[in-house]
């Protein structure tokens, strides 16, 4: 786990919704997943009005108009097991079965302000040998966009920082899964600037009111990112947050579902059936890594989870 709190908080953001408790490919919920922060192929957003193919994201910059972008998504990868070069739905070596479902790899591109870079990933296979003619196929479709970034003057030592994602993959159609495939899936910006300072969209100065209150964000939302009171690293995220969000820290770690508190779904998880527990497993590498690491819990930790509070609240009369 990173002990940069902005990465922390950023592959958090990355990483919402990528599987949902209870964690098993047979949930309905996990049969819809990806659906935060999409940045769909244009051809399929033509004809689907609610899936942009167009992110946009603006924030203010006091002083020197300098920063660094970081584009961030991720790639749906399908991993199917194969045996004799066929497809299968599932797979059983001794104790161990491998399902069919897919998966995501991480894909981040930079770039300076008043530049643009384009995003042309090739589509690719690679084959994960389990002995024999059994194997696990993972393979990814080709996307290509670009990413464009610009600093306007509004006035002096004042700038806003627009950055624009685009997907322009070439997209044969089909519905909306297959639209996935080329999809940048929950995409954000970090952006940090190297002399400046930005300024909170949530709550701004007097003075910036106006000019905070006319940036346009379209599938995202910026915020100050990093420890209270600095300013030089604003993360534009697809789920609403406010200014410099924290990972509690008792968390034990990535759960996929911050709609629900890490108490609530750690009980839960040890709450399966064994065969529950058999198919939480067996669905994908990351929800093992919960699942094992819920297992091994100490009772210290557990209770470490239970009642934190983080601020009490002042009683106005």
């Amino acid at each position: 786990m990173s002990t940069d709190p902005v990465r922390r908080i950023a592959d958090a953001v990355l990483y919402e919704g990528y599987v949902l408790w209870p964690y098993r490919r047979s949930a309905l919920k996990n049969q819809r997943r990806w659906t935060f922060g999409g940045v769909y192929p244009a051809a399929h957003a033509a004809r689907h009005g609610d899936d942009r193919c167009e992110l946009r994201a603006e924030c203010l910059l006091e002083g020197d108009p300098d920063a660094r972008v970081a584009i961030r998504f991720l790639h749906v990868v399908q991993r199917r097991p194969t045996r004799a070069g066929e497809p299968v739905d599932q797979l059983r070596i001794g104790d161990e079965r491998h399902l069919a479902w897919d998966e995501a790899v991480e894909r981040e591109f930079e770039l300076g302000l008043g530049g643009s870079c384009a995003i042309d990933v090739p589509a690719g296979s690679e084959r994960e040998p389990l002995g024999g003619e059994d194997a696990i196929v993972r393979s990814w479709a080709r996307l290509a966009g670009s990413v464009r970034t610009e600093a306007i003057e509004l006035s002096p030592g004042l700038h806003r920082i627009t950055v624009r994602v685009r997907n322009d993959s070439p997209f044969a159609g089909g519905g909306r899964e297959a639209a996935l495939l080329q999809t940048f899936c929950s995409t954000h910006a970090v952006l940090r600037a190297t002399g400046g300072a930005f300024v909170s969209l949530t709550d701004p100065p007097p003075e910036h009111a106006q000019a905070a209150a006319a940036c346009v964000n379209e599938g995202v939302w910026p915020v100050l990112a990093g420890e209270p009171g600095d300013r030089s690293t604003v993360l534009a995220s697809p789920i609403i947050l406010e200014d410099h969000p924290q990972i509690a820290p008792e968390s034990p770690g990535d759960l996929f579902d911050g709609g629900e508190i890490d108490q609530m779904l750690v009980l839960n998880i040890l709450s399966l059936t064994k065969e529950e527990r058999r198919d939480m497993r067996d669905a994908d590498p990351r929800t093992r890594t919960i699942l094992e690491r819920t297992e091994a819990l100490s009772p210290e930790e557990l209770m470490r989870l239970h009642g934190a509070i983080r601020e009490f609240g002042m009683v106005r009369r």
